[in-house]
């Protein structure tokens, strides 16, 4: 019992040594069952912690103590407290200014923030090996989001405020659009009656040349009366669909080719059905990327091709393109990347994700075919950010009641692509977990797959702040790709908004350097800036490389006519909900 005259430091240690004493009889009670039960790595995370008495009881005093103040705080709040708060870094969850002016929404705010810190203290400071603390700071964030009293109806003052301005109408309005996404399957981000793909999304004009039981070829319609000699094929992700290229007008890199004169193919990948469910890495590269440049030369007349992938698209790309090397087909002429990992070794926030007891769990299902929803994969990438991707549209659609702004950006992010589980098993567990492709250890259609091999052009494009490939994993490609010419390129922004930049903004900007010295920082360091999109020194990099300019022809050709306009309908078909993806 704390007596009178006793310092608040003592009492916080009698507390810290009660809830040492308490989680002990805790593991001992759990301690006659461990033998049968899995390791639980939260529980063997706490043991450690207090294992480490001196570093526990800082932590608790000064937790208490944080506590303890803001109590004071909230008995006695004066404007120059609130001016302390104001200093303080935004947070976007907490911008209502009630949050500050308000003691009761200020101390909830601030016992919140000290909460989160004194559990992330209790990772940080566990003696647990990198991989493992990784993990679990990574779901403790997805837990302390969740829990931010933002989220909830009553200790949000922006939430309280608006139901009592429209008398209710704006809970009833969430909870109306709350039933919707529950029919939908996933959290509406944007005014989806805004956009409609083949409408004001994926426009360009073209056609469907080509088709396979796994790709539409699409070929663009040129906007000049020449184009260059060699064409340009782009292979997008296959888990999204292309159209992050050619948005709207105004913002898509399929539009812009066209107009500088290229020749511009493109890949649409088919969402998996029953039909490819047992689709391998090995159809995709040659049902897909092969098929495609086949269908190229054919169709221009010309030996080689100008190639551009993004992300998952590039590294298919580049299996295939090995794959060539090796049957003694010299297609390709260049090859360009955008935000595209070679070396998985780090591999960004996915990496929490990556189980390899839970791809055994997968085993069977990989083994005689199944599809993977893309409904899953997009939630796990929406967790990587699950303030801005989750949490944002949780309390503006449901709490506030409110419909999404109109964003063709996150129109696109929430129309899925499923994949064929054995694809899918192939990325997670041969590239992600394995880092088989720059070990030498990976072999596609009993090839193996040899980087070194690869001696055309290449450029490479990453995005400062791409937390899904992050620019130095991708700058490492230039360490496999040794017989090369190589251009790096670092744009700002993300993995999206770092690609999609368009020129008729031309803002942000990007670094280029020359030296491809090893070491990344190295290379960011003697980089110079230049203004605006990337994309004007993308353009041309490739017109030194596409030839002269010819009359521009007709789509397609006698042996390929075209088959319907584009953007075709692979890229219109919805994908399946999880439970169908789960039962195909």
């Amino acid at each position: 019992m704390f007596k009178p005259g006793q310092n608040f430091e003592e009492l916080f240690s009698q507390i810290a040594s009660a809830n040492q004493s308490w989680f002990q009889n805790l593991l001992n009670h759990s301690g006659d069952n461990a033998a049968n039960q899995p390791a639980n790595p939260f529980l063997d995370m706490y043991q450690k912690f207090f294992d480490h008495t001196q570093s526990y009881l800082s932590s608790q005093n000064q937790f208490y103590q944080e506590q303890l103040a803001m109590w004071s705080k909230f008995c006695d709040m004066n404007q120059a407290s609130v001016e302390a708060e104001q200093k303080k870094p935004a947070d976007r969850r907490f911008a209502d200014p009630d949050w500050e002016k308000n003691p009761f929404f200020s101390y909830l705010k601030q016992s919140y923030l000290s909460v989160s810190k004194q559990l992330f203290d209790f990772v940080s400071k566990s003696d647990m090996d990198d991989e493992t603390k990784f993990r679990m700071e990574f779901f403790m964030r997805q837990y302390i989001d969740a829990i931010s009293p933002s989220n909830f109806a009553l200790t949000n003052p922006e939430v309280v405020k608006t139901m009592i301005d429209t008398h209710g109408k704006s809970l009833a309005d969430g909870m109306r659009n709350m039933m919707d996404d529950v029919q939908n399957g996933y959290i509406t981000m944007t005014d989806e009656t805004q956009f409609e793909v083949g409408g004001n999304l994926a426009s360009t004009p073209g056609a469907v040349v080509f088709r396979n039981e796994l790709i539409e070829l699409i070929q663009y319609t040129p906007t000049g009366d020449k184009i260059y000699e060699a064409p340009l094929l782009i292979v997008p992700p296959c888990i999204n669909k292309y159209y992050i290229l050619d948005l709207q007008e105004s913002n898509s890199m399929v539009k812009y080719l066209v107009d500088q004169g290229y020749n511009v193919f493109l890949v649409s990948w088919k969402s998996a059905d029953r039909s490819i469910k047992n689709f391998r890495w090995e159809e995709y590269a040659n049902l897909g990327v092969i098929a495609a440049l086949d269908s190229v030369r054919k169709i221009t007349n010309k030996e080689k091709v100008n190639t551009l992938g993004y992300c998952v698209g590039g590294i298919i790309l580049t299996t295939a393109a090995v794959i060539l090397k090796h049957r003694g087909l010299d297609w390709i002429n260049s090859m360009g990347h955008m935000t595209t990992m070679l070396d998985h070794t780090e591999p960004g926030d996915i990496k929490a994700f990556l189980d390899r007891d839970l791809m055994k769990l997968r085993e069977a299902k990989k083994q005689t075919g199944g599809v993977m929803s893309g409904r899953i994969i997009s939630q796990t990438f929406s967790a990587l950010r699950a303030n801005e991707l989750v949490w944002n549209y949780w309390v503006n659609n449901y709490l506030l009641g409110k419909t999404p702004q109109k964003f063709d950006l996150l129109y696109w992010n929430n129309d899925t692509v499923d994949l064929p589980v054995p694809m899918h098993s192939f990325l997670m567990e041969r590239l992600y977990l394995d880092n088989a492709l720059v070990k030498g250890e990976l072999a596609i259609d009993g090839h193996k797959i040899d980087l070194s091999v690869l001696d055309f052009p290449i450029y490479l494009f990453a995005a400062q702040k791409d937390h899904i490939v992050p620019w130095t994993s991708a700058y490492k490609s230039t360490w496999y790709i040794k017989n090369a010419n190589i251009r790096f390129v670092l744009g700002a922004s993300g993995h999206t908004a770092g690609v999609v930049n368009p020129v008729t903004t031309d803002k942000r900007n990007y670094w280029v350097n020359d030296q491809l010295v090893e070491d990344p920082a190295a290379w960011f360091h003697n980089a110079t800036e230049m203004p605006g999109s990337w994309w004007k020194d993308m353009s041309q990099w490739y017109a030194e490389l596409s030839g002269k300019q010819v009359k521009a022809p007709k789509l397609g050709s006698k042996d390929f006519p075209p088959l319907e306009v584009a953007p075709g309908g692979f890229v219109k078909a919805r994908a399946l909900s999880i439970i169908e993806a789960e039962t195909a």
